[in-house]
């Protein structure tokens, strides 16, 4: 049972190494949706002709610069829908991690009993906790995942209807990842390297 903690150990390892390279891709999102806010809020004034003055009587520069703000929108958003694929294989590398732990104590010669998945030797953490632990890891990584592919979709859409509340409360959502709570987080880690601790 000792050698299956060990690997239990190394796969919750990699899931570190994961949520490090999530840490990087939330600043990087959000600094993309910023980027895509302004722009957002920057077409409500330019399709304004009465915020142009005296450069009204130049032809075609309120639509020549509306193109460009879309064109840079466009540009943000396919960035941002690349970023959600990296947030992606993250979810799925964690579900494979969970997936290979269960193949871990159902496989090999001798399968564990329920029992065996319970029992507690010493200090190092039960089976069992493991196996919950990368389960309600990638759980809440897909939730957040799903959420972030949600308001990616919304800023698409508030182009046509835009409007500073919406915008400020979708980034909000993304800022807060309200589906990960850390010390729930942190404490699946404390589980399984509880006797490295000591």
């Amino acid at each position: 049972m000792e050698s299956i903690v060990k690997k239990f150990q190394s796969k919750f390892r990699k899931v570190r190494e994961e949520l490090n390279h999530w840490e990087e891709l939330q600043s990087c999102l959000i600094s993309q949706f910023t980027n895509a806010s302004h722009i957002v809020d920057r077409l409500q004034v330019l399709q304004n002709s009465n915020n142009y003055g005296i450069l009204n009587c130049v032809s075609g520069m309120s639509d020549a610069l509306t193109v460009k703000q879309i064109e840079s929108l466009n540009n943000i958003l396919v960035s941002m829908r690349r970023t959600l694929e990296e947030f992606h294989c993250i979810v799925l590398s964690l579900e494979k991690i969970h997936r290979d732990g269960r193949q871990l104590v159902k496989g090999g010669s001798s399968r564990l009993t329920m029992k065996q998945l319970q029992q507690q030797v010493g200090i190092k953490p039960r089976l069992i906790d493991c196996l919950d632990g990368l389960m309600f890891l990638h759980e809440i990584y897909n939730s957040e995942y799903l959420l972030k592919s949600s308001v990616v979709s919304a800023i698409s859409a508030m182009v046509l209807k835009p409007s500073a509340k919406d915008l400020g409360a979708l980034q909000q959502l993304l800022v807060d990842q309200p589906n990960l709570q850390t010390e729930e987080v942190q404490f699946a880690f404390d589980i399984i390297f509880a006797e490295e601790l000591c």
